[in-house]
């Protein structure tokens, strides 16, 4: 087992936000469990001061300015108190408590989708409810429990504003710009006739650093807010533009012999993509948008004052496909990245929204401010509201297990009921396989932790001075853990900290380390059967379905809008489907290469498949956007059509071996042949809209071979037994 940077997964490594995580942590919580139970000697305040110091600090981690801390914290703080009065109002039912953890968890784990900050402080969030909910108490406890949460709370916030290292910014934004930076560098080394291949390999490995950064979480790195809205887009634009623009200097090496209004188009592409670059750095520049549209706007016209009837007009239109749908790559770009920076104005707020959703909001212009939230929540929830999306799968995997444990816990009446909830929590993964690995780890760290804790408790005794002494060390070590020691080290950490908490409170010496071992194992069995009944495959069966998915949607949209750009249809295209699906696969790619483990496959030629069916639904989006000609039908117009249903039919083709109910080879096809359209008969005026739709197909067509074999390891993966 490797970490993302190949460091084995056993080697403790230094990271200063894990230490400062855990001074706070050693600081605020043993600091908070005293002040209950010493200074105001209740234990009830103690034990959820001290828990939720611990969910606050440990497994909640919010990033942003601190602004975004203070209010996902605060978000944290109200979630947790009603989930801490859900808890104690049901756990004097055992059934009662086990159907109200069903969708109790689903809504906190499902609102992960809302962003990394509301994913990260999924399971602090739920530890507010299962605490109470699989421990004894009354509803006249609620008042203390709510005190030890809400101190925790507060003072959680307050270390982390004070003890967090200096933002360096955003990484996802700094990688956008150096991707930005990298593709105006090697546009402006084309056009001074610098062909090198230097230029070229730092674009690609800046658009695999953006790529890498933007995949690092199995969770997106944006939230529902309109700029974040528009940074997850614009890493889509990014990596489209980085594809047209190496793809078009691989084919044009010399820009210099190419038409000068062509040049002054990509020069000026190359301007605006640079300032994206400085926008998202945060430097000042000021932005303006149209030089590039007048250079587009002559583009078009030189096209027009060619002779379209000459041998030369066809090569024209291609060199003018490259450099106008990297102007337009560009464009685009641009409008995401003013809304990133707080810069845009409300015209191009709204432009961007429509593109986004596949849908127009001009019926609420009045309220599209107000309502711009509720908006984006509902398309993402929308979106994630399907069996194919890992988010919902993952989510109600989650609520029965924890439900199962809460059962469970109850039923067998075990002295700690929540640690069999907390064990269920720890070691609940989005595979069977993957679950069953963590729970092994899971049970060998707190086997660990037992030793560690018996042998402390023999050697500095159960006394409170002792045990007082012990706690600070403990924490500091559980606290460090995440994401610095192996899982095993963090579990034995945490069950350390259990021992000495519950022996401070009662007690019991070494035997304490006996019933943890006991209820992470019931925890750990219930996980894994549940993992076992209820998609046992994890993500893997979900990519495949959602690369189905976003493939037939894509090529749906595509012919539509073909037809659209010829004339042959008047409905405008619909993009919500291939937009939605295209938002199911990145996430489920993400839970995908969470769980691999041994089985990794590699992680670029995963990301192709993504990059595939954007291609096909940017080339869709930038047809529906050609004025519609209202042509009436003709040969050429019918050929071109059909290729474009042809072209869709090879994506059904492709992954319909992925499907549930084939399970053989994914096939090998060959794209269908673009022809010159005066071969097919059509007039001159018909050239100029033609062979612009057919350079799209063909662009298009050039790269479908290269989605085959990521798609062929993704079913074969899919329709192994799921324990290999």
């Amino acid at each position: 087992m490797t970490r993302a940077d190949g460091r084995p997964a056993w080697l403790p490594v230094w990271s200063t936000a894990s230490a400062l995580r855990a001074i706070r942590a050693t600081v605020v919580v043993p600091g908070l469990f005293a002040f209950g139970y010493l200074v105001l000697g209740d234990p009830q305040i103690a034990t959820f001061a001290a828990f939720g110091g611990f969910a606050t600090l440990v497994l909640a981690s919010f990033g942003g300015r601190w602004q975004d801390k203070v209010r996902a914290h605060l978000g944290l703080a109200l979630a947790g108190s009603v989930l801490v009065v859900i808890g104690t109002a049901v756990n004097s039912s055992v059934p009662l408590a086990t159907l109200i953890t069903v969708p109790v968890a689903f809504v906190v784990l499902f609102a992960g989708v809302a962003g990394p900050n509301a994913a990260s402080g999924a399971n602090a969030a739920l530890l507010a409810y299962v605490l109470p909910a699989a421990s004894p108490g009354t509803l006249d406890m609620i008042p203390a429990r709510l005190g030890g949460w809400w101190l925790a709370s507060v003072a959680g916030t307050v270390a982390v504003l004070v003890l967090s290292p200096r933002s360096s910014g955003s990484a996802l934004r700094e990688a956008a710009a150096r991707c930005a930076r990298a593709l105006a560098d090697q546009l402006d080394a084309a056009l001074a006739g610098d062909s090198g291949p230097a230029h070229r390999a730092a674009s690609i490995d800046a658009k695999h650093g953006l790529l890498a950064t933007f995949t690092a979480t199995p969770y997106r790195p944006t939230g529902l807010a309109t700029a974040d809205q528009a940074m997850d887009n614009l890493v889509g634009l990014l990596e489209w533009a980085a594809y047209v623009i190496t793809d078009s200097l691989s084919e044009y090496r010399d820009l210099s012999t190419i038409a000068e209004a062509e040049r002054d188009l990509l020069a000026e592409t190359a301007a605006v993509t640079r300032d994206i670059g400085t926008l998202l750095s945060g430097g000042a520049v000021e932005v303006d948008l149209e030089p590039l549209e007048r250079r587009l706007a002559a583009s078009v016209e030189y096209l027009r004052r060619i002779d379209n009837a000459g041998d030369g007009y066809a090569e024209a239109v291609h060199v003018s496909f490259h450099a106008r749908t990297a102007a337009v790559a560009a464009h685009t770009a641009m409008a995401d990245t003013l809304v990133v920076a707080g810069r845009a104005d409300r015209s191009i707020v709204s432009g961007s929204r429509r593109r986004w959703y596949g849908e127009t909001f001009e019926s609420a212009a009045t309220d599209e401010r107000r309502l711009a939230g509720l908006l984006a929540a509902t398309r993402v929830v929308s979106r994630h509201a399907s069996l194919r999306s890992v988010w919902f799968l993952n989510s109600l995997r989650g609520a029965l297990a924890l439900a199962a444990a809460v059962g469970v816990a109850g039923v067998t009446g075990v002295e700690h009921g929540f640690w069999v909830v907390l064990g269920t929590l720890s070691v609940l993964r989005t595979s069977a396989a993957s679950t069953g690995a963590t729970a092994l780890r899971a049970l060998l760290g707190t086997v660990i932790g037992f030793v560690v804790g018996a042998l402390l408790l023999l050697v500095i005794g159960t006394g409170p001075a002792a045990l007082w002494i012990a706690l600070p060390a403990a924490v500091l070590v559980a606290a460090y853990a995440p994401g610095a020691l192996p899982f095993v080290a963090g579990q034995a950490a945490f069950t350390v900290v259990v021992s000495v908490l519950f022996n401070i409170l009662a007690p019991a010496g070494w035997e304490i380390g006996v019933v943890r071992i006991e209820d992470v194992a019931i925890g750990c069995a219930v996980s894994f059967a549940v993992g076992i009944v209820f998609w046992p495959r994890g993500a893997s069966s979900v990519v495949a379905d959602d690369l189905a998915d976003a493939l037939r949607a894509g090529g749906a949209y595509l012919a539509e809008s073909v037809d659209w750009a010829l004339g042959l249809r008047t409905a405008v295209p619909r993009a919500a489907a291939a937009i939605a699906a295209g938002v199911r696969l990145d996430d489920a790619l993400r839970g995908f290469l969470a769980e691999q483990g041994s089985k990794r496959l590699p992680r670029d030629d995963l990301w192709r498949l993504v990059a595939g069916t954007m291609r096909a639904r940017l080339t869709a989006y930038s047809l529906a956007g050609l004025p519609n000609p209202e042509a009436g039908p003709d040969r050429f117009r019918t050929q071109l059509s059909d290729q474009a249903g042809q072209l869709a039919a090879w994506y059904d083709h492709l992954v319909s071996r992925l499907d549930r109910t084939d399970h053989g080879a994914v096939p090998v096809l060959t794209p269908p042949e673009f022809r010159d359209p005066r071969s097919a008969g059509a007039s001159v005026a018909d050239l100029s809209c033609a062979l612009w739709v057919g350079e799209h197909l063909r662009h298009l067509m050039e790269r479908l071979q290269e989605l085959v074999p990521p798609a062929t390891l993704v079913a074969d993966l899919r329709h192994r037994p799921w324990w290999r």
